[in-house]
Formats: structure tokens, sequence, C-alpha cells
């Protein structure tokens, strides 16, 4: 059984001498977009979205893309991993009937968001 996930890694205070190792390591783990850098210089984060298979959780996921990235990097470097589980996620669903219709309709002026923006 697959779970449809997107995972966001940051790695943070890594060699930036390791970096393509590092990147190479996410990249054999999980399906990753390109590396988004922080100007630090040793910091980076990935996310994107794949499939965690046989029986593997959240926790697990972490653990494997850590150890991986730790044998890249050569050394320790913190590795955050955020989870996200995109085959049940919540949703709001908002209907106006038409008495919101005639409401809204007798507003003054422009869109309250429309005015917020600078341009």
């Amino acid at each position: 059984m697959s779970r449809y996930y997107e995972m966001t890694v940051t790695i943070t205070k890594s060699n930036p001498k390791r970096k393509d190792a590092i990147v190479e390591a996410c990249l054999e783990n999980w399906s990753f977009d390109d590396p988004c850098d922080y100007a630090d210089g040793e910091s980076f984060e990935m996310s994107g979205r794949d499939n965690l298979c046989g029986g593997e959780d959240e926790k697990e996921f972490t653990d494997r893309l850590s150890e991986a990235v730790w044998k890249a990097n050569k050394k320790y470097c913190l590795v955050e991993v955020s989870a996200t589980y995109l085959e049940n996620v919540p949703c709001e669903h908002h209907t106006r009937n038409s008495e919101d219709y005639k409401r809204l309709m007798k507003r003054k002026g422009k869109c309250p968001r429309k005015s917020r923006h600078i341009n």
C-alpha cells in the first residue's frame, strides 16, 4: 500500500563542499525538486511529492533520509522533515446563497482584498 505525501526537508549547517552529495542522497530517497538555498550558505530546503511504500511511516522515512544525508555530509547536520499526507487533505466548502448575493452586491466600494494591494 502506498501513501501520497509532500515532504519538505530542511538541511541546516551542512558542509557547503558536500552539498551536491547531500542533494544526490536526498534525490535517491524521494522525488524532491531543486534545492532552495538559504543565505548562510550552509542550509537549504527541498520539497517534493511521492509515495511512501512498503508500510514505511513518516518517522521511518525521516530516519532513512537523515542517515543518507549524514553519510553524504560526512558529519552531523540538522535534518528536519515536514510531511503532509495528501490523500485526505482537510477541505472547507463554502456556498453563497441568494441572500448572500443581495447582501454582497449592496456593499459600497471595492473588494477589501483588492484595496490592500500595492501597485
